[in-house]
């Protein structure tokens, strides 16, 4: 096969794929011989299909030009736009003006539809006439095919095609060619990239580095809204989830505004966290609650789990520890006229839930009847550490519960390197919560942070012995009467 120029490949497509095994190599291998010569005539028509109409495995070099910079370009780190200049010969057919439009649909297919270049230029020396840019990569060696000779023909157009110089800029390669063109070879080109408003934030590598800045006016020129790009030069490890950035190209101006479900928020992505890449999993929990129910958001950020619930008539509240994302939460709250229906917080997590969400709850579940179908709702949305932060439900409330169908659902996030992340989140929150959830929680696989690191969230009802400290009967006594049994002894001794 490869002695024809072809890859095993096309033994896999349906032009190879006999309808017994033992007539594969007898095909195949006629088929061959016939591209090859030895074989004519009656194969002519197998030659057609099963070759020509083949993709090319190689382009020629015409097309490789009209997608690659001037190679010249390789290892610049500060951009000169002047640099990528380069002129490609193409293949063009002469047309009159008035029937141009009908000649681009009739040839669609041979046609070049390269994105931000012109199919139709100006003919120097017939003002009548134009030329139509063909694809070299669809028309090889400016030699017309069968299929084309018959649309000209019917067309009355002229089939001689002509050479054309067509001169390449900066403005007509996209980005990826260009970071590829630019970047040694081989090393993997970065393209790709969050955006929050007008900010574009980038995750280099380290080998990405040296070319930054560069890299930063590409994404700034090749997309249209962007006029700030961010690389993050750390990781998340503060205590208020943000981190160091450098601003690479563009304004330095990081306060912007951003809508995610229909809902806008604002706020500084120097001081706050936000990720674009959680639209979804906001949208999947709040899509779980009914008006009438109450969310705690343990780690809220700047609102959005807790508005888009205040917008579905629920009640929230929420709390974060970073004073710059409780601030901008009051802010957001705000804007989308919800601030009397969120109660906000600026706590630790721990004290949040030991404060204000064991009050609500003490209070809520003691007065909640039995006809009443409020749910409740904690959201723990701090992959990072919110599993350790499940110990504070042991024992968080006293009594009994008036309906176990009333226990709070907790959504809590995690990340995991485990080869078994759903089991791995799951040990972890039991060791937390210190019972078993075997048949009591789901886990949700949110999104693939990293190679071989996933964020997952687990959900499940606080079960009721690890809520509630159910007191002992001889509570109810006097307490020079009670009884109490030491663990340090099996002696009864009388509490005075």
């Amino acid at each position: 096969l490869w002695r024809f120029g072809y890859s095993a490949r096309l033994l896999k497509t349906n032009h190879f794929r006999p309808a017994a095994s033992n007539t594969s190599f007898p095909v195949v291998w006629m088929l061959l011989a016939q591209y090859s010569g030895k074989i004519p005539g009656r194969f002519v028509v197998l030659k057609k299909n099963s070759f020509f109409t083949m993709p090319e495995t190689m382009e020629d070099k015409a097309n490789l030009e009209l997608y690659s910079p001037h190679p010249e370009v390789r290892g610049m780190t500060l951009l000169n736009k002047e640099a990528f200049k380069r002129t490609v010969v193409v293949p063009v057919l002469k047309v009159k003006k008035e029937i141009v439009n009908t000649l681009l649909k009739s040839l669609k297919h041979a046609v070049l539809q390269r994105p931000g270049l012109k199919r139709v230029v100006e003919d120097p020396k017939d003002e009548d006439s134009r030329l139509v840019i063909l694809d070299p990569h669809k028309i090889p060696e400016f030699s017309l095919g069968e299929l084309e000779h018959e649309i000209l023909k019917q067309l009355n157009v002229h089939p001689e095609v002509s050479k054309y110089n067509l001169e390449l800029t900066y403005e007509n390669f996209k980005s990826e060619e260009i970071l590829r063109a630019v970047l040694p070879e081989g090393q993997e080109v970065t393209s790709g990239f969050s955006r929050v408003g007008h900010i574009a934030h980038l995750n280099l590598r380290d080998h990405q580095l040296p070319y930054r800045y560069l890299i930063g006016q590409v994404i700034i020129d090749k997309n249209p809204g962007i006029t700030c790009v961010v690389n993050k030069t750390s990781i998340i490890d503060s205590t208020y989830r943000n981190f160091q950035m450098e601003v690479l190209a563009g304004e330095n101006n990081l306060a912007t505004k951003v809508k995610e479900n229909n809902i806008t928020y604002e706020l500084d992505f120097s001081k706050v966290y936000w990720n674009p890449r959680l639209s979804t999993e906001h949208s999947r929990i709040v899509e779980l609650l009914k008006p009438g129910d109450v969310l705690f958001d343990v780690f809220a950020g700047i609102g959005p789990f807790a508005i888009p619930a205040a917008k579905k008539k629920c009640r929230v509240f929420a709390n974060d520890l970073n004073p710059e994302s409780y601030s901008w939460l009051l802010h957001n709250c705000k804007l989308n006229k919800v601030d009397k229906k969120i109660k906000a917080f600026n706590m630790d997590g721990r004290d949040f839930l030991l404060g204000p969400v064991k009050e609500e709850l003490s209070k809520e579940l003691l007065l909640l009847k039995e006809e009443q179908k409020t749910s409740f709702h904690v959201v723990m949305n701090l992959p990072a550490l919110a599993i350790e932060f499940l110990d504070v439900f042991r024992h968080l409330l006293v009594g009994e519960p008036c309906s176990t169908a009333d226990l709070p659902t907790v959504h809590c996030y995690g990340f995991s390197k485990h080869d078994n992340p759903t089991k791995d989140i799951q040990e972890r929150a039991e060791a937390s919560l210190g019972t078993s959830l075997d048949g009591r929680c789901s886990t949700y696989l949110v999104r693939n942070v990293a190679p071989n690191k996933e964020m997952l969230c687990i959900s499940f009802q606080i079960p009721v012995d690890v809520l509630y400290k159910r007191p002992c009967p001889d509570e109810a006594k006097p307490a020079s009467k009670r009884l109490c049994t030491s663990k340090d002894s099996s002696e009864q001794k009388l509490l005075s």
